[in-house]
């Protein structure tokens, strides 16, 4: 298979990881593109030559750089000693410690060896720690720890790899040598990384100066930064590429502050590139990582003198061996350097969650994949096959375990407050904290959701009060779409009982609404206000509407838009009626009389069924009453307009409208920020979100009609 195949076929196992991971979150999306890539392996034979130069290069130097920029730069100062300790300390003890337990219960192993495997296994993978930390809500702490240590440790592991290797392969080692070059490794590639993208950001401040705006160029320009960095460091310095662009990522998120404003629109664009490639190298490098677990795991399986389940029970030893070191660290450290006085238990705690969060990754299998197949004699490379064997193990086993394990540990503890903005004010968001003691005013923040969702609601509310005669057909057209953005928020946000309630209501309501548009669909045929032909037309449409009421309300409730088959009904409707017009201009009369009188009975008959005594108002999700009556208010909105309202002039008022709509989430964000209910990080992505809105509503404002 060509190259250009290959890397089409794993976005495309990229794309399809996460559209499996949409319907089954309890697995990390990492976990599924292993799977998914190991699937493709045995099933299509499918094998890449994985050089860890390119693969450190390609996949490493920008994933780093982008966590450098987005680690929280307070917690990397706060965290500075316990990250270093764990970086490079407890790497060191990982690596001699665990080689030798390794050694001592594999005798076959030279203790070379088993300290080389032992220091591949030392590093965490951070891309790994993110994906699991979505599934499971680790504390702020230990998850900003183990992604600190994770940006470093690589580094320290690689080099305590690459000895190990050395003195397996050659019998000799000078303990001199490698720490003069661990020294030099890592601060030549501090110092390296420093120097270099401070003359990128002096680099991007001259273009400033100097008028050069342009946005792909200023884009390009910082996507390529990790790339040269690392190779420059590599190839001209021969230091730690890992360390430099580590180093340049926080120094690039301190000091682009100072242009950031003057390139609102750079800035949007370029941030939106790194998540795209973010997106896909992540996805792509643990998708490769499956592609390499059977290749790792074939010489172990077919080696006759390798008892297969005696490998796998050296997987969970080697494993059990990582974690007890992890956890024995963690809690004397915390005896040490804690100030606070904790608990013997919450101690264990702390250190649970810090062992079990720490999964490894793709660094680890580039790294095995490495070892030479023979040693300087000329012979094999001692148990090459069952060092690859227990490093693929280990890496698949920390994933699970942490899935398996993490929630039962930290059960109680939550990155979010749960709770809905069902109203309009903000201060209900304090309403799940009034039962707690504790006034810490971290509580008081609410999440992203949450934050966006009582802004665009604050959009919703503001088009209300710009609802004019003449203008309702654009307002119920942006608060439509606003809507649909709430409702995906809601789903995601809150429990399944809730979203169950939200549908079942939805059902319920569409069926109200069906059967008084069908008693009105009688009223005027009885009335001969319309011919037998639109009679039909429309009475077999809500039949058939009515029968899959159950089914479109499912749909509406996990894809809010129309479906191809809605859409292609839709189009299929339009045609005919154009062309039963065209043969009888009473037909369309008829026809716009029709939607328009039982868009009004469906509001009617919602209205009279909610008023019912039997029926509980507040017991109905009211969102969905909400959107429901905006629907059939834009459909009677619809057919005013159609004769007196220009496509032009409707464009117009729909852009000035979303303006509005922009400036009233601006001031329900500044508000949230004023009042400490988001962080800064958050308000970030919230403004952002902001003027991305705004700048497609420019951008559209001056493309021709």
């Amino acid at each position: 298979m060509s190259i250009v195949e290959t890397v089409i076929g794993l976005v495309l196992l990229v794309l399809l990881s996460n559209l499996i991971n949409h319907y089954f979150k309890s697995i990390p999306v990492s976990l599924i593109q292993i799977m998914l890539g190991t699937i493709m392996a045995l099933i299509f034979n499918l094998k890449i030559d994985l050089e860890s130069s390119w693969f450190l290069l390609l996949f490493i130097a920008p994933l780093l750089y982008n966590d450098g920029r987005k680690f929280p730069k307070e917690e990397l100062w706060k965290l500075k000693g316990a990250i270093f300790n764990n970086a490079i300390i407890l790497v060191f003890i990982t690596m001699m410690l665990g080689g030798y337990l390794i050694h001592l219960i594999i005798p076959a192993l030279p203790l070379p060896v088993g300290i080389a495997l032992a220091a591949i296994l030392a590093p965490t993978d951070p891309v790994a720690v993110h994906s699991i930390s979505k599934q499971v809500k680790l504390p702020d702490n230990i998850l900003h720890l183990v992604s600190g240590e994770s940006l470093i440790n690589d580094a320290s592991g690689l080099i305590g790899f690459k000895y190990a290797v050395m003195v397996a392969v050659t019998g000799y080692f000078s303990l001199k040598t490698a720490l003069v070059d661990l020294f030099y490794f890592g601060l030549v590639g501090f110092v390296a990384g420093f120097v270099l993208i401070t003359v990128v950001v002096l680099i991007i401040e001259w273009l400033i100066v100097k008028g050069f705006n342009d946005v792909v160029f200023n884009t390009v320009l910082q996507l390529c930064v990790p790339f040269i960095i690392y190779l420059l460091t590599e190839e001209s310095f021969h230091a730690s590429g890992v360390i430099a662009v580590v180093v340049a990522g926080v120094v690039f998120a301190s000091k682009r502050n100072s242009f950031i404003r003057i390139q609102p629109e750079i800035n949007i664009v370029s941030e939106r590139m790194w998540d795209l490639i973010v997106y896909l190298l992540n996805g792509i490098m643990f998708t490769i990582l499956g592609v390499e677990l059977p290749v790792a795991m074939h010489g172990t399986i077919e080696n006759e003198d390798i008892n297969t389940f005696s490998a796998i029970f050296f997987v969970f030893v080697m494993w059990g061996i990582l974690l007890l070191i992890r956890i024995v660290w963690t809690y004397c450290y915390q005896l040490f350097a804690d100030a606070e006085s904790k608990s013997m238990k919450e101690r264990l705690k702390v250190a649970l969650l810090s062992g079990i969060s720490g999964v490894r990754g793709a660094i680890t299998m580039a790294g095995a994949l490495t070892i030479p197949t023979q040693i300087a004699s000329g012979e094999p490379f001692p148990e090459r096959s069952l060092v690859l064997f227990i490093a693929a193990g280990v890496i698949i086993l920390s994933m699970v375990g942490a899935i398996v394990v993490l929630p039962f540990i930290s059960g109680d503890v939550a990155l979010q407050t749960r709770g809905g903005l069902g109203d309009l004010d903000a201060n209900k968001v304090l309403e799940t904290t009034d039962d707690d003691d504790d006034d810490d005013e971290e509580q008081l923040e609410i999440n992203s959701n949450k934050a966006k969702l009582y802004i665009l609601k604050t959009a919703v509310r503001s088009l209300e009060g710009e609802r004019r005669m003449g203008n309702e057909l654009a307002v119920y057209h942006l608060i439509l779409e606003y809507q649909f953005m709430i409702k995906r928020l809601e789903v995601n946000e809150y429990a399944d009982d809730l979203n169950k309630a939200a549908t079942s209501d939805e059902i319920k309501l569409h069926k109200v609404a069906l059967r008084g548009q069908l008693n009105e669909l009688e009223r005027l045929h009885q009335t001969n206000q319309i011919q037998e032909k639109v009679y039909h037309k429309f009475k077999k449409s809500l039949r058939n509407q009515l029968k899959r009421a159950d089914h479109k309300a499912k749909i509406r409730q996990e894809w809010p838009f129309p479906t191809i088959i809605e859409s292609v009904r839709k189009f299929w409707r339009s045609i005919s009626l154009w062309i039963g017009i065209r043969q009888d201009e009473k037909y369309g009369v008829g026809v716009r009389l029709v939607e328009r009188s039982i868009a009004k009975a469906a509001i009617k008959a919602l209205s009279e069924y909610l008023k019912n005594p039997e029926v509980n108002e507040k017991k109905i999700n009211r969102e969905v009453i909400y959107h429901m009556i905006i629907t059939y208010r834009s459909i009677i909105e619809r057919q005013k307009s159609e004769e007196g309202l220009s496509g032009k002039d409707y464009q117009e008022q729909v852009r000035r409208l979303r303006f509005k709509s922009i400036a009233a989430q601006r001031a329900a964000l500044q508000y949230l920020v004023e009042q400490g209910y988001v962080n800064h990080q958050a308000a970030i992505s919230l403004r952002q979100y902001i003027n991305h809105e705004e700048s497609l509503n420019l951008r559209a404002s001056i493309l021709p009609s």
